[in-house]
């Protein structure tokens, strides 16, 4: 059993159990040789961006409703079937191989004879896929939801993003998405501009935000994340949900608000087998009053950009029209597909 399947297959089960594939990965890979290293992600992101697909492929081979088969046996499953169709390098034999040991790992011995013959019998790619849900590996109600907001040209290409590996992007040394840089360049920053940076951990857009000669503070809600914070300025440990210990003082606020994250779906993929609608109308309350207590702390004169890495409307344009309905200068929407980089939106208010 290589290590790199293993991981992924403990990452995997992590991840069911509510954990975030990221970190977890992280903690994982630290020692592993890269070559393991580079085939554990792969196998993780691919099996949770691909996770429709590779379900109904694993269904055509098994003809067994997949709610009753073994969680266990079913991961394994998903991640050879991963390997046979979507990762040209691995061969076959070794996908199979090794998918059947994960079962007997599992303590599944039983059904090892039964993983085997799956795989085996798997069917190539198809020609064209049963549905949309499935093409696109989305649940069906955010594929409609996209459709409708995004419209019949975006919503496909927002989704087909969402299965791609995303381009690396390194900035001064930092890794760092493209589509995240473009949001800081709107607050117009001015030498000696007192600039307030709310839920700002991890730090990268206040790190751009010093490359002008800024006088910085940061805030966030978590302390371990402000411990780790990148940035060398002033921090507070603050709920932005709540009025702000702030007087109106400052010429630029950034607020880089908590969100869904739809637009990260090809980063973050298991944020799609976890959202629900009443998740994005909980998000919606929660910004609208953050961007509210951050206008209070603008002088007059300032600008404030408001950002959220999600593609839904009630996170987005009717967040800023309920907190700020006539101070709006401008707003953007990248979305993946037609633009590099995750999803974000960004509108200015003076």
């Amino acid at each position: 059993m290589t290590p790199a399947r293993r991981i992924a297959y403990e990452v995997l089960g992590s991840v069911e159990r509510g954990g975030q594939a990221a970190g977890l990965l992280d903690e994982r890979l630290v020692h592993l040789d890269p070559r393991d290293a580079g085939l554990a992600t792969q196998i993780v992101f691919g099996v949770l961006r691909r996770l429709a697909q590779l379900d109904w492929l694993i269904f055509q081979a098994s003809a067994r409703p997949l709610d009753k088969l073994d969680s266990s046996v079913l991961r394994a499953l998903r991640i050879g079937a991963f390997q046979l169709r979507f990762l040209d390098r691995v061969p076959p034999h070794a996908a199979v191989a090794e998918s059947v040991e994960l079962v007997k790992r599992a303590g599944k011995s039983s059904a090892a004879g039964f993983a085997n013959a799956v795989l085996r019998r798997l069917p190539p790619l198809p020609a064209a896929w049963p549905s949309p849900d499935v093409q696109y590996s989305l649940p069906h109600w955010l594929w409609l939801r996209w459709l409708a907001n995004l419209g019949p040209e975006l919503a496909p290409l927002a989704a087909q993003a969402s299965l791609e590996e995303p381009e690396p992007y390194t900035r001064d040394g930092r890794r760092m998405d493209i589509g995240a840089q473009s949001v800081v360049p709107l607050l117009h920053l001015g030498p000696g501009h007192l600039f307030l940076d709310l839920c700002a951990a991890p730090g990268n857009k206040t790190l751009q935000a010093l490359e002008t000669p800024v006088r910085a503070v940061a805030c966030d809600s978590n302390p371990r994340r402000l411990r780790a914070f990148l940035a060398p300025c002033p921090r507070v440990q603050l709920d932005a949900a709540r009025p702000l210990p702030f007087p109106p003082v400052f010429d630029r606020i950034l607020v880089d608000a908590p969100c869904s994250g739809t637009g990260t779906l090809a980063r973050n993929p298991e944020i799609r087998w976890r959202l629900t609608p009443a998740e994005i109308l909980r998000q919606s309350d929660r910004q609208a009053a953050i961007l509210a207590h951050a206008l209070a702390c603008l002088k007059p004169g300032g600008r404030l950009v408001y950002s959220t890495c999600s593609l839904e409307p009630e996170e987005n344009e009717q967040v800023v029209k309920r907190a700020a309905p006539a101070r709006v200068q401008s707003t953007v929407l990248r979305c993946p597909g037609r633009h590099p980089g995750d999803g974000f939106f960004a509108a200015v208010i003076e």
